[in-house]
């Protein structure tokens, strides 16, 4: 800090200048101490109190808003404020991909809504030849699409409000246009040969030769007609009817594998979540194929650690490393439950006796190479994708991550219907020949006709007392569920307060290959975050490779204080935050 030096005054004036100096040392103090009130000037934090939508984008958690005040449940908001994200950020979500949505009533019941993309009909192990381009880009790298039949499977169950309204919103931004946003700016700069190479993508997102700008009004006419049909008539069309034709149609122009039949036979699961207990709160994760047990795996080994709020930062994220690096090493061995026998390893991974073992490997002074953990498989990376956070008056909730995969999918957008399709391929594991030094990709995680790939998304929910008190979840691939747990161990364990929880640098682990990632970057919207020297230091010392990445897991969390119930229903304070990493904006009332 720069020293400050006082020039010489007169004796007279001394009590004053003593009066003036003490009085900016205790307003210096006071601003240090307020830090949680700091969140308050930013657009990314509100508080409200009947209910709250946090998104990546602010015109669809507004949307979702909306539905809230107009007696929507939750999952309402969630259908609404999901296609909005599909339309004005295509580059990381939409009907062309899949989602996880996990549900739990004021009641206290609980539901997981697995739509997740699956392999077509006619996919097989080995059927990209060794050729890991063909599985990343391009029509064969296309799934089946589940997230439309996901979302009108849960509004079917718990919706108040008619399907029409929630879809009118989006279907009018595709049509009257919309602003392109920095984060979505940044995605078309990202795959700009992508999007060139394209004939749909280039037809929306480009003009002149040269792609649309930060702050274009970017329209889409042929989704807008696709969304009006969905809105008129449901999801038939999409699944077994005009849309589906036009659909497979482009698909298959495009070299890729999908038959009407694949759409015909698209089955949501409902699945039941999984519960856990972290010091005094129990909190609700998604089930296999998701990343939910993994961060179960992770909280329950720093859990043993007892007290985290006072263990110095650099120990603290130490410890973080070393229970990803564990959890990393069992995520390979899983898979699509429905197809691999995976009871055993998720029994364990689940276990507080196996997270016990664990801790015992991990030293407070120094880390080790990959195979002290028992990592054996070589891990998979992915990016593209979405989170929203949801609470309603009643306290329903709703936590749901969605997904194309990497930024703009498979980069075909299908000319007849205005869709981006997914790459979800890309995240199943495929035969290679790999050297002594590279670890074999994972068996369980194969394609089979029908099969859900591994994913890393990670809703979740957590309960004190049995009450609600928070809506948690993330994007950005790999990083889901480490970044999921890190907002939530920042805020319950180590006590900062929601906006400093999800803002604060993290840190990424993937065991192979064995590197800490650390964020060090400046956002879209212009904040610079990177972890702290003297953490990454102490992190050197014990043996950390450090490398800084310009990009991170994107958050979305809700947490609850002081909530009551009267005859009117739940009273209290929401706190709602938006990432800023991708310049998103929540909203209540």
């Amino acid at each position: 800090m720069e020293r400050k030096i006082i020039p010489h005054y007169p004796m007279m004036l001394w009590p004053s200048i003593a009066i003036f100096f003490l009085s900016l040392l205790l307003l210096t103090s006071s601003l240090d101490a307020a830090s949680a009130d700091s969140q308050k000037n930013r657009n990314e934090v509100i508080v409200a109190q009947n209910g709250a939508v946090a998104t990546d984008d602010g015109r669809c958690s507004r949307i979702g808003m909306n539905v809230l005040r107009e007696g929507g449940h939750a999952v309402d908001a969630a259908v609404a404020a999901s296609l909005c994200l599909g339309v004005v950020n295509q580059g990381s979500s939409g009907i062309g991909g899949g989602a996880f949505m996990l549900i739990r009533e004021s009641s206290g019941e609980a539901e997981f809504f697995d739509m997740r993309e699956t392999a077509p009909l006619l996919s097989s192990k080995d059927m990209y030849g060794g050729n890991a381009t063909l599985k990343s880009k391009g029509g064969l790298s296309i799934a089946v699409p589940g997230e439309l039949a996901g979302l009108h499977k849960a509004w079917k169950k718990y919706g108040k409000l008619p399907w029409k309204r929630l879809v009118k919103p989006a279907e009018s931004l595709a049509r009257l246009g919309f602003k392109i946003s920095p984060y979505l700016h940044f995605l078309m700069q990202e795959t700009k040969a992508g999007v060139f190479e394209d004939e749909g993508l280039r037809d929306i997102y480009t003009s002149n030769g040269s792609l649309l700008k930060q702050g274009d009004i970017c329209y889409n006419k042929k989704l807008a007609e696709t969304l009006k049909i969905i809105a008129d008539e449901g999801i038939q069309p999409f699944y077994n009817g005009s849309i589906g034709f036009n659909l497979v149609r482009d698909i298959r122009k495009a070299g890729g594998i999908i038959t009407m039949k694949d759409l015909q036979s698209y089955k949501v699961k409902v699945r039941k979540p999984n519960y856990a207990n972290f010091q005094g709160l129990e909190y609700i994760t998604s089930p296999l194929p998701s990343g939910g047990p993994l961060m179960i795996l992770m909280l329950n080994i720093l859990a043993l650690y007892g007290n985290l709020s006072g263990v110095p930062d650099s120990l603290f994220v130490h410890r973080e490393i070393e229970a990803l690096k564990h959890a990393f090493a069992v995520r390979m061995t899983l898979g699509d439950p429905d197809f691999v026998n995976v009871t055993e390893v998720l029994s364990d991974t689940l276990s507080i006796k196996f997270a016990e073992e664990l801790k015992e490997t991990i030293y407070d002074n120094m880390t080790f190479p990959p195979k002290h953990y028992g990592g054996k498989w070589n891990q998979l990376p992915d990016h593209g994708t979405s989170h929203l956070s949801i609470v309603d008056k009643e306290r329903n909730s709703v936590s749901m991550t969605t997904t194309v995969n990497l930024f703009f999918g498979s980069q075909i957008l299908s000319p007849s219907t205005g869709i981006v399709l997914n790459n979800e391929m890309d995240d199943f594991s495929m035969p290679a020949n790999v050297s002594k030094d590279v670890p074999p990709p994972a068996p369980a995680n194969f394609i089979s006709p029908g099969k859900r790939p591994l994913s890393s998304m990670s809703p979740t929910i957590v309960l004190k007392n049995k009450r609600l008190k928070a809506v948690i979840g993330a994007s950005g691939g790999s990083r889901i569920f480490p970044g999921t747990a890190q907002v939530f161990l920042n805020h319950f364990a180590r006590g900062m307060d929601p906006f400093s929880s999800v803002f604060a640098p993290r840190i990424y682990h993937q065991l192979i290959p064995n590197k800490v990632n650390y964020e060090n970057w400046t956002t879209v919207i212009g904040d610079y975050i990177e972890l702290p020297a003297s953490i990454r230091e102490d992190l050197h010392k014990k043996g950390h490779v450090l490398e800084p990445i310009p990009s991170g897991a994107i958050c979305q969390f809700i947490t609850l204080e002081a909530e009551t119930t009267n005859k009117n229903g739940s009273l209290g304070k929401i706190v709602a935050v938006s990432d800023p990493r991708k310049g998103g904006i929540p909203s209540g009332y």
